[in-house]
């Protein structure tokens, strides 16, 4: 869950198609050990009394936008893509903030009738996120567009 050029960053959905390493082995380790760090940063950091693994832990409240994504990516959910010439290069989610809270968007490349996956693809990312602690509200908004709201608790 490192910065930089060698270090780990999950898949908001803004990089290339080969940016995060998609279908490697690589990649999924890399994945499988970020989401075992996490486990083992709200192990240490959350309180015993509770439910340690089941809220965000603090690193994640500072960084919502990284998290959300690793805890997506993590679960298996594909990442939406921007081909070289900026346009959408493949069809999944994109974490982003806007309007000062973190939106969970379900994207795709023009002509790929996304909008007609958004509800399923959505509430796929709400399950993953609430089961990690997260909160997550459905929104619609002009053109039908829909997306979610993803805060912690």
């Amino acid at each position: 869950m490192t910065d930089g050029a060698a270090g780990f960053r999950a898949a908001t959905g803004d990089e290339g198609p080969s940016g995060a390493g998609r279908g490697s082995g690589e990649r999924a380790d890399a994945v499988r050990q970020a989401m075992d760090g996490l486990r083992q940063i709200r192990r240490v950091v959350n309180p015993p009394a509770g439910r340690p693994l089941s809220v965000p832990a603090d690193w994640e409240r500072l960084q919502p936008v990284r998290a959300i994504a690793l805890a997506l990516e993590g679960a298996g959910v594909p990442p939406s893509a921007v081909g070289a010439d900026g346009r959408r290069a493949a069809t999944g989610y994109r974490v982003r903030v806007c309007e000062g809270t973190v939106r969970v968007e379900w994207v795709g490349p023009p002509g790929s009738r996304v909008r007609y996956q958004q509800q399923e693809g959505l509430r796929r990312c709400a399950d993953v996120l609430r089961e990690l602690g997260w909160q997550a509200l459905e929104y619609r908004g002009a053109r039908g567009l829909r997306w979610l709201e993803v805060e912690p608790p």
